[in-house]
């Protein structure tokens, strides 16, 4: 939505005069109870409170809960836990790096039960069937941003197994479209409506990416049997990235298996329970192997992205979430311009706690351009980012503008980390409230790069880029 047209004053920022220095230590933007990566056990939870036994559906590792290792302290085979997902648990339980438990309640963050999600490292929800509550979205959404894997696993639209009006498309696109800490497209992708019959969708050809060729083997193909698939949205998160496709699609539709980032976490999309049915379980239920399917690579794609959203592998694929030795943080100094003009380097009247434009949070942000004339503005900080980390630079914007045009880029805002181009805004992007914007700079590790923005603003009518809530989390 196009904004109205102002005039521009800048105030002088109060802080800026006494020169305040941020302390060592950055804060962390965000929930501070972050998942913290244990040395060799990586922490995987798996949801069984959202109905995933309705009907014939049986998506659990154990029927021991929360702790599988209840029924069996050393699974060897499949059979010995009970469930249509047991092949994916005991496969993890055999590496023995793995520590697994399901939840049955209410998901919570920061609580004290033992299957709170700061105790993990990833959250897998195999095909929800009930809604989840605003405090679980909450929950869910603030877990992923400090640091959590999320696994989504669909099922095609109309699978409503406990008939309550729900489907697992209608249950993940409301928790990534209503929540209260980012509904903005925050993983850039969204779930299709669609019943995709039958079908091997193909991986792409990517040998550097850790799901598709991790330490579970190489993964060429999945399966759909009744599934859907998602549209890819770069523009609002450039990390989304299609792995997996439907036949005859690429680029932006048709991805049946995708990741993404969020924050410091990880994301992965599935687009059908078919492929983790391993054909075993609770008697009484119809069920399917699809994850020996000799057509496709099932489990090694479920084990592959278990351990990218977990740590246990880094690679191309995304940040957040990394395992090694990196010690997780928040790199950037006055990240949210608190302490006004310091840390960063910015044109004059940048930083500033003008009520002209709101800041996000408190009362200062970084206001680029806005002038109505021609003008450059930039804002820039230099930063270490630690070898062998995974990093995830991200912010809020808000583009408030005068034009009227619904074509021409007249006045941009590029973002560039160290000689590479991350994004480019203009007055075509305008919309009302702050939109958060998350990149993958993990190839910058070991490095010193700086991190600017820059607003170059045409001769007539201004457009205003605002700042604030920045973030280079590292883990």
């Amino acid at each position: 939505m196009l904004g109205s047209s102002r005039s521009r004053h800048r105030l002088t920022t109060a802080l800026a005069g006494f020169g305040l220095l941020v302390t060592g230590a950055a804060l962390q933007v965000g929930t501070a109870a972050a998942p913290a990566h244990a040395a060799t056990t990586y922490r995987v939870l798996f949801d069984d409170g959202h109905a995933e036994e309705a009907g014939n559906a049986d998506w659990i590792i154990s029927t021991s809960k929360p702790d599988p290792l209840a029924q069996d302290s050393s699974p060897s085979s499949e059979t010995d836990w009970t469930g249509a997902l047991s092949s994916w648990g005991v496969a993890l339980q055999k590496t023995g790096s793995y520590s697994m438990k399901t939840a049955t309640s209410a998901l919570t963050y920061g609580g004290s039960s033992t299957t709170d999600l700061s105790n993990f490292d990833a959250l897998v929800l195999p095909e929800p069937n009930t809604l989840f509550t605003t405090a679980e979205k909450t929950a869910i959404m603030n877990f992923v941003k400090a640091g959590g894997g999320l696994f989504m696993i669909s099922d095609h639209t109309g699978a409503d197994r406990n008939s309550d009006g729900e489907d697992a498309v209608e249950i993940l696109n409301d928790l990534m479209t209503n929540n209260s800490v980012d509904s903005t497209d925050p993983f850039g992708f969204s779930i299709d409506s669609l019943d995709i019959s039958s079908g091997y969708p193909a991986a792409i050809s990517d040998s550097s990416d850790p799901v598709l060729n991790g330490s579970f083997g190489t993964v060429t193909k999945s399966l759909i049997a009744d599934g859907t698939t998602a549209t890819l949205k770069p523009s609002d998160n450039s990390a989304v990235k299609g792995l997996v496709y439907r036949s005859g699609y690429s680029g932006n539709t048709g991805a049946f298996f995708a990741t993404s980032t969020f924050g410091s976490g990880r994301v992965a999309f599935w687009g059908d329970s078919s492929p983790i049915d391993d054909g075993t379980g609770q008697s009484g239920n119809t069920l399917y192997d699809g994850w020996n399917d000799t057509g496709a690579t099932n489990a090694a794609l479920a084990l592959n992205a278990t351990a990218w959203l977990t740590g246990a592998s880094s690679g191309s694929s995304g940040g957040g979430g990394g395992g090694g030795t990196c010690t997780s943080a928040q790199l950037l100094g006055n990240p949210g311009f608190e302490s006004g003009n310091t840390t960063w380097t910015a044109s004059s009247g940048v930083i500033t706690n003008s009520s002209s434009e709101a800041a996000r949070t408190g009362s200062y942000k970084a206001w680029l351009d806005g002038y109505g004339s021609a003008h450059t503005d930039t804002l820039s900080q230099s930063v270490t980012i630690p070898s062998g980390c995974s990093a995830t630079l991200s912010f809020y914007l808000h583009i408030d503008t005068a034009e009227t045009t619904t074509s021409t880029a007249y006045d941009k805002l590029t973002v560039t980390a160290g000689s590479t181009t991350l994004a480019t805004y203009s007055n075509l992007n305008a919309a009302s409230g702050y939109v958060l914007k998350s990149f993958d700079v993990s190839s910058l590790a070991g490095t010193t790069a700086t991190i600017k923005f820059t607003g170059v603003e045409g001769s007539t009518l201004q457009t205003s880029f605002v700042v604030d809530d920045t973030a280079l989390n590292v883990s």
